[in-house]
């Protein structure tokens, strides 16, 4: 079986790719006749072959569509406040390889940044795709733009990580209806800020005794989600 994997726009019986996706395939060293796998970003994943590979060029033939498991039951959605530097890349690899089908960036009262370009947030587009083709996922999470907490609407439940919560998040998942996790900037929501979400239906939750920072957060709440097998 391959373990070679390529994004493709739709999964036909012939897909042409582009120079980007060529070099990948030149780097590695894969020729006409080679098999690989193709997947979509929106959950759909099949086997391929090498037809044509030019310099810049080049044609797969579509095989077997490929069952996947590596999806959560209901859609997951991780939303974090704005940080500085590369830590939202940091954050989102990871968010990815831990089952989320977006991330909402979020401007809070506390946070780091209070926008991001444009070309900062295509570029973490392209982490979250990296990262999906390494933990051979299926779905391409979407970063989406920043937008003000109290402005942002979510669906189903959401779960906010808060110091000093009695409530615990395996007491209280449930997938009946999709599920979003919210972190923090460094120094935390403020007081106003949770309990405004509190207000709206959300739950606090701890993240256990310990304070952590900001970039660490997301990773141990999700991390927690995948623990129990999801």
């Amino acid at each position: 079986m391959s373990r070679h994997r390529v994004r493709v726009a739709d999964l036909a019986p012939e897909m042409t790719l582009g120079p980007r996706e060529v070099r990948h395939l030149h780097v590695l060293r894969l020729a006409v006749g080679d098999a690989l796998r193709v997947f979509d970003g929106q959950g759909a994943e099949a086997s391929a072959t090498i037809a044509v590979l030019e310099p810049e060029r080049a044609v797969l033939q579509l095989g077997d569509v490929v069952e996947r498991v590596a999806e959560t039951p209901c859609p997951l959605t991780l939303a974090v406040a704005l940080l500085k530097g590369d830590k939202l890349s940091d954050v989102v690899r990871a968010a990815t390889e831990l089952g989320v089908a977006s991330v909402q960036l979020l401007i809070t009262e506390r946070a780091d940044a209070r926008e991001i370009g444009a070309q900062k947030l295509t570029r973490l587009q392209r982490i979250a795709e990296e990262a999906s083709k390494q933990s051979r996922r299926a779905v391409i999470p979407t970063v989406l733009s920043p937008v003000p907490l109290a402005g942002w609407q979510w669906e189903g439940q959401l779960f906010v990580a808060q110091p000093g919560s009695p409530e615990r998040l395996g007491g209280l998942l449930d997938w009946a209806a999709p599920v979003n996790v919210l972190t923090g900037p460094e120094g935390g929501l403020s007081e106003r800020e949770v309990a405004g979400l509190l207000e709206r239906g959300a739950h606090a939750v701890t993240l256990g005794p310990r304070i952590l920072r900001a970039e660490t957060a997301p990773v141990a709440l999700l991390g927690a989600i995948a623990a129990m097998g999801r």
